[in-house]
């Protein structure tokens, strides 16, 4: 089966009546544990961005309690989380503060790459993607955000 674009889905959706909806979304949160996580920001979360910000960067802390080494398939796993994440919500300033935030850590904790590439390739993708954000905020908010990225 063919999936339907956008704009054809978007013009079935808007025939539902509301009972009929609500059993579409849930219908397909079930299938998915992507879908109900989105389903869960843009319920629950989405009305709060600071905090959802604060929330990713407290999980962000967790996965990286360890000093020194770090293994690459544990720091793809974190970044794959931060960017699905980060999707959820697609606003700039949330995606600035949790990959700042993220950078921050590895430089904190002393996180050694082991002359491991692809780990620093991962770094160094995390600080172009911050670089290209940034460009994206308002000019007061790209200075507080340099700022912060001048010390990393």
């Amino acid at each position: 089966m063919k999936a339907a674009t956008i704009s054809q889905l978007k013009k079935e959706l808007a025939k539902l009546d509301e009972d009929e909806l609500l059993d579409v979304c849930v219908r397909m949160a079930k299938f998915k544990v992507e879908s109900k996580e989105l389903l869960t920001y843009l319920l629950m979360k989405a009305d709060d961005e600071p905090a959802y910000a604060d929330e990713l960067c407290d999980e962000i802390d967790e996965h990286l309690t360890v000093s020194g080494k770090i293994h690459k398939k544990t720091l793809r796993k974190v970044v794959r989380w931060m960017d699905k994440s980060l999707r959820f919500s697609g606003d700039k300033e949330t995606e600035l503060q949790v990959r700042i935030h993220f950078c921050q850590r590895i430089k904190e904790k002393r996180i050694s790459f082991g002359g491991c590439r692809v780990s620093q390739n991962m770094y160094a993708t995390q600080l172009k993607k911050i670089d290209k954000a940034i460009e994206k905020v308002h000019p007061d908010l790209q200075f507080d955000f340099n700022r912060q990225l001048s010390g990393l």
